[in-house]
């Protein structure tokens, strides 16, 4: 069957050569292929044909940015059991991918001489309650006008943007809108703050806003890439999936279509929508909703009963029988 498939995709493909040289090429027999043609199509095809719409749905769904991990998970969500090999292997034949990325060299400016804050977070990156320990870092865009940089804070209980400012600058200013904004929505009691060794983290301006907020400053050790990985997973995050996937094809031409575009992800996707492998497949917004429900664990959003996708009716592909009701 899949010799037969490979010479009927070569067919619609246009190939040069004929059906009956690509049998006998192939080994097989003309009259089979042509039998195997006409055979109405498995329950196995029937179940990836129906498997495929709702893969396309999801994938459309998250503007193209979820690959396999998370289109499986939401189709758990539907309650519909199947491996997540079998999805990445219909979305492949779909011509379906989720965002991608390239590396790009980070905007850290190192202050010579100062010295750094104790390192509060350990590598620790799952605090058991939100507002415990936040991190910030800061993400530079180029655009026609000029670079625009973002500063975010991120609770690392949750993984949500709890605050965050843009501007043509890296000063002290920016990080310091951005930790306000944060304390003004979560109004913590106490906690951390975690960033790298950047300037605009150990100027005054910064370290007065951590006191006056009652948070204490944190860093981890200088050139080590895991010491601020939550916050350079979310710039990832940002750049594979808003940055570089929806990205116009002359680049981002003013700051403020690249603030707006920024804006739609972190408030109208990330924060309420997108999918965290961390999180157990559930969103920032999910995660903080089930914690304060007393339920952890999101067993509530589990469905009750999974639906095998080969137990599935599909309707659509079966002729729909009519009923008269007798006079």
């Amino acid at each position: 069957m899949i010799v037969y498939r490979h010479v009927s995709d070569a067919k619609q493909a246009k190939e040069q050569l004929s059906v009956s040289l690509m049998c006998e090429l192939l080994g097989v027999s003309e009259s089979g292929y042509w039998a195997w043609k006409q055979r109405p199509p498995s329950d196995r095809e029937l179940n990836d044909a129906w498997l495929s719409e709702r893969i396309r749905a999801i994938h459309a769904g998250s503007s193209g940015r979820y690959g396999s991990p998370r289109v499986h998970a939401m189709l758990r969500r539907e309650g519909i059991r199947v491996g997540e090999k079998r999805v990445a292997r219909l979305m492949r034949a779909a011509g379906l991918q989720g965002a991608h990325r390239r590396r790009r060299k980070g905007c850290t400016i190192p202050v010579a001489g100062v010295e750094p804050f104790r390192d509060l977070v350990g590598r620790d990156f799952r605090p058991k309650t939100p507002n415990t320990v936040w991190a910030i870092d800061i993400k530079q865009t180029k655009t026609g006008e000029g670079w625009l940089y973002l500063a975010a804070v991120q609770d690392l209980f949750s993984r949500r943007i709890v605050g965050w400012s843009m501007a043509s600058h890296m000063r002290s200013e920016l990080v310091v809108d951005a930790l306000q904004i944060a304390v003004t929505k979560r109004r913590p009691a106490s906690g951390t703050i975690h960033s790298d060794h950047g300037g605009q983290f150990v100027g005054l301006l910064f370290g007065q806003a951590c006191h006056d907020a009652g948070i204490a400053q944190s860093m981890g050790a200088v050139g080590s890439c895991y010491d601020n990985a939550v916050a350079e997973t979310f710039f990832a995050t940002l750049t594979k999936e808003k940055l570089l996937h929806d990205r116009p094809s002359g680049g981002w031409s003013t700051w403020a279509e690249l603030r707006s575009a920024i804006f739609e992800y972190i408030e109208g996707f990330y924060n309420p929508t997108r999918l965290h492998s961390t999180l157990e497949m559930r969103s920032p917004t999910e995660y903080e909703a089930d914690h304060a429900a007393g339920d952890p664990d999101g067993l509530a959003r589990t469905p009750a009963r999974e639906k095998s996708v080969h137990n599935l009716r599909l309707h659509t592909a079966l002729p729909t029988a009519t009923t008269t009701t007798p006079t």
